[in-house]
């Protein structure tokens, strides 16, 4: 037991170690892929003693953890090579480069909590109708070296969360799992000291309903942006009404407005001007509708100018 806590705190002192790294590297970008290679090499030694220590112990609640934890690597994994990608420059073949490659990690990550928390519930609800006798001293080393795992992951990408859609897919995986660890300490303290077996389904069945609400959200986001939706919050009747303010312009209409990324938005329009004019004069319009939609949070902007052009003027075109 004393070698097992001298490892422990070993452990810990080397995690502490890795943050101030981190800490003090001045390269953001490198700081950021940095520290989650990182990330990946922790989860995933913590995953393989988990998966151990689960069968050894009989505990279902470690293994549900580890499987998690395993989620975990995957999604920084993703990450990773998002990350990377998304540093490419654009081209011919490419035009918005590898932009989008972080919706679809973040939609990869979210499905594979709900499975994952669908095959953890099936399998708790059969451990707390049968529980199994389980060696609680495994569990509780094991837990407690989750949350510093994990604990450590989220303290390493946690600036990176707030930037990208795809970080803080991996930084919810990192946290809820440092929850769900402390769930799993706090089950092996009660199987140990009070002998509640039962604990250890009751414990996996929780850690797969944190799960499916912690990645709901995040799965119906990521399902929003790639299916080219319009962000959820914004105001279309606003954004025509200052639009058609400006002088000259008589209708905006087949408008076009999507996410690129989670805080990237494009939007493309046709307007239709009161008057056959130089293209001089239109570019001024053009400046003042560039500004009144970057000044609403949209990014880039493409402007399609028409007089008395033969087509419908409804704002949204139905092809």
């Amino acid at each position: 037991m004393k070698r097992m806590k001298s490892r422990a705190d070993d452990f810990l002192l080397i995690s502490l170690k890795i943050i101030r790294m981190g800490e003090h590297h001045h390269d953001h970008g490198k700081l950021k892929g940095r520290n989650l290679f990182i990330s990946v090499a922790l989860n995933l030694g913590i995953t393989i003693a988990q998966v151990i220590g689960g069968i050894l112990s009989g505990s279902m609640a470690l293994i549900s953890d580890a499987l998690h934890n395993f989620s975990d690597v995957l999604s920084l994994l993703i990450t990773y090579v998002t990350y990377k990608l998304s540093a490419r420059k654009n081209t011919v073949k490419h035009t918005f480069g590898y932009q989008r490659g972080e919706i679809l990690a973040a939609f990869v990550n979210s499905v594979t909590l709900l499975i994952i928390a669908a095959f953890l519930g099936f399998e708790a609800v059969n451990r707390i109708i049968h529980p199994h006798i389980i060696d609680s001293v495994i569990v509780i080393w094991l837990a407690v070296a989750s949350i510093v795992v994990n604990g450590t992951s989220v303290l390493l990408i946690k600036s990176g969360a707030k930037e990208s859609i795809n970080i803080k897919s991996a930084y919810l995986h990192l946290f809820t799992d440092m929850l769900t660890s402390v769930a799993v300490l706090i089950g092996g303290l009660l199987m140990k000291y009070f002998g509640l077996f039962w604990v250890d389904g009751l414990v996996t069945l929780l850690i797969a309903l944190y799960l499916i609400y912690s990645s709901w959200n995040l799965f119906i986001e990521s399902i929003n942006i790639i299916m080219l939706f319009s962000p959820a919050d914004f105001d279309v009747d606003q954004l025509t009404r200052r639009i058609e303010s400006v002088e000259g312009i008589k209708n905006m209409h087949h408008l076009h407005l999507w996410r690129l990324t989670d805080n990237k938005v494009n939007m493309e329009a046709h307007i239709d001007l009161e008057k056959d004019q130089p293209v001089s004069v239109f570019e001024s319009q053009l400046a003042q509708i560039q500004e009144i939609a970057h000044n609403m949070g949209i990014d880039h902007v493409t402007i399609q100018p028409e007089f008395e052009s033969n087509d419908d003027k409804q704002l949204i075109h139905n092809t």
